[in-house]
This record gives structure tokens, sequence and C-alpha cells, in this order.
């Protein structure tokens, strides 16, 4: 089980730390940050795989930070200098298995929390 936390709603430059507590240790296993906006399919956002390498969106290269607290079980997403293209549903996600590669395909992601909502206003 996968839950979402730190969604809120925040000015344009603002931050927040998204956060995804498993129920199940997360040291092994790839994951991934997804973001869905009214409208538009979901998007992957950023993404840390078995070992801890990390991919991101190119929107948001310089921006987001995805890291694990595998003591905590809980995976996080830094947002900083957020925008306004920023705002939707964002969704963690766990693959079941080890994977040495981190993807934003959703497609590759077995295990999905139910999402929390990020409001960016200008």
């Amino acid at each position: 089980q996968l839950v979402e936390s730190g969604g809120g709603s925040v000015q344009a430059g603002g931050s927040l730390r998204l956060s995804c507590t498993a129920s199940v240790g997360i040291a092994v296993h790839s994951m991934g940050w997804f973001r869905q906006a009214p409208g538009n399919p979901r998007e992957g956002v950023a993404a840390i795989d078995s070992g801890d390498r990390t991919t991101y969106a190119e929107s948001v290269v310089g921006r987001f930070t995805v890291s694990k607290d595998n003591a905590k079980k809980i995976l996080y997403l830094q947002m900083d200098t957020l925008d306004t293209k920023d705002t939707g549903i964002y969704y963690c996600a766990a693959h079941e298995y080890v994977r040495y590669t981190p993807t934003l395909f959703s497609s590759d992601y077995e295990y999905w929390g139910r999402g929390t909502q990020v409001t960016v206003s200008s």
C-alpha cells in the first residue's frame, strides 16, 4: 500500500515536499512520481531505481528532487520553484521487483497510491 501526503496550495515560486509512505520495505524497489492535470494524461515526473539512480521529466529538471528514506519506507518529492503548470494530482508508484533503470513509463509500475492534490496559483 502506498499513501501520498504533503500536497496543498502554494503560490508560484513556492515549494512543497510530497511524501509517499509504503506499507512494506522500499529499499530494493524502483519507484516513481507521476502527475495528472485535468484533461491531460498521466505523466511521469521523477523516478528512482533500485540503485538510487534518478531520472526526471524535462519540465522539472533542476526544480524537483526525488529521494528515498529506506528505513522509514518513505519516498519523497521535493518541489521547488513551482509553476502553475505543475498543478495536478500527484501519484507515487512502485515496481514489484528490482530494476536498475529509473523509468517514467506508468506501465512499468504495478502499485499505485491514490494521489495528493497540488495546486499552484499565480
